[in-house]
């Protein structure tokens, strides 16, 4: 099942060829068919003051919709 369009979502596993880890947030605004069949989740990345810093595409399975149960963290990006 797809999330709604325009909707907060984590990512449940790295994502290392994005420089994105397990627990960071994007805006869900896509979907795309990926490898193997897979539907793939389009995700406009943004940093903490809301500047966009990247568009990926992940498959589906690698995010689920923020619930009121998480926490938000900060991390430094890599370079």
């Amino acid at each position: 099942m797809h999330p709604e369009l325009y909707t907060r979502v984590a990512l449940v596993r790295d994502v290392p060829e994005a420089n994105l880890k397990r627990g960071d947030t994007a805006m869900y605004i896509d979907h795309a068919p990926i490898k193997d069949g897979e539907t793939g989740a389009v995700l406009e990345v943004f940093n903490a003051v809301g500047e966009s810093i990247s568009v990926v595409t992940v498959p589906l399975s690698a995010i689920e919709v923020l619930r009121a149960d998480h926490i938000l963290t900060v991390r430094t990006r890599a370079s």
